[in-house]
């Protein structure tokens, strides 16, 4: 036991200082006065005040909040079936199915972003394919639309592996049982397939909703500058304007907001287990 408590030190230091330092340093930066990265030691809370007081701050907050909400929705909606397809399927289906989910993701966000400014520019393929029904007077690049398809795309592969992993570990007998019972499909899916798969659909929306409401890169290349979220009035806080301290205060309030959805994420989870760690 000594030797493998001996073994773990490096990963604790490694841990220290790549995730508690930066921790440490942003909460100190939140709560003391503008120094432009140089560390003053006059505390203050200002930067929430200002932040909480001021309604541009609360609406980009509240934008963030609903595209991650509709993010996440849109990923049930369409990643449910394609799981369920892939659960259901052989082996081998299955095995080609999760390698062509799986391979976008090995490739970098930022270039699969910019492939959809090619995607949906003024020419693109998807507005050309759109002219043909006569449906390509719409701008589509630098909206909103634009913004949740490249949130869509880049974080569904997580809520599809999730919810199969759920279905792929269901008991098959249980489905047999309840067509035995006289269940009809509806009904077998209802009582018995979606309540198994629950605890990888909550998973899976935590790994969507979570990098979609901090999310930078995607709406300040699909929206264009136009479509700000609260993850790039963090950036330009630190890059731009050079407010360390304000920017760290936000950064803070965001932190406390991803960890009450992880919290009720995990009640959630529990509560979708049938209670198991509740009665323990």
């Amino acid at each position: 036991m000594k030797r493998f408590s001996q073994l773990a030190i490096p990963y604790i230091v490694w841990g220290i200082l790549l995730i508690v330092l930066p921790m440490v340093l942003i909460a100190f930066y939140s709560v003391t006065e503008d120094g432009n990265g140089i560390i003053s030691f006059t505390f203050t809370l200002k930067h929430y005040i200002r932040f909480f007081t001021d309604p541009d701050f609360l609406l980009v907050l509240w934008r963030s909040i609903k595209i991650a909400v509709k993010t996440t929705l849109i990923c049930i909606a369409l990643g449910y079936p394609i799981a369920y397809f892939i659960a259901f399927s052989s082996d081998r289906i299955r095995n080609i199915l999760i390698l062509a989910i799986t391979l976008p993701t090995w490739i970098n966000t930022l270039v699969r972003t910019y492939a959809w400014i090619g995607l949906l520019s003024e020419g693109g393929v998807i507005q050309q394919v759109l002219n043909i029904f006569g449906l390509g007077h719409e701008e589509l690049l630098y909206t909103e639309g634009a913004v949740l398809i490249g949130m869509v795309y880049n974080f569904i592969p997580f809520m599809i592996l999730q919810i199969n992993t759920s279905l792929s570990k269901m008991d098959k007998s249980l489905m047999e049982a309840s067509n035995d019972l006289g269940a009809n499909g509806l009904q077998t899916f209802l009582r018995v397939i979606l309540p198994l798969s629950l605890p990888g659909v909550v998973s899976g929306i935590s790994l969507v909703f979570l990098p979609a409401v901090s999310s930078f890169s995607i709406p300040k290349l699909l929206g264009g500058g136009q479509f700000f979220l609260i993850g790039n009035v963090i950036e330009n806080q630190f890059i731009t304007v050079g407010e360390w301290n304000f920017g760290s205060s936000i950064s803070l309030i965001m932190a406390m907001i991803m960890m009450a959805t992880m919290y009720v994420v995990r009640r959630l989870e529990d509560y979708s287990r049938g209670g198991d760690k509740e009665r323990e």
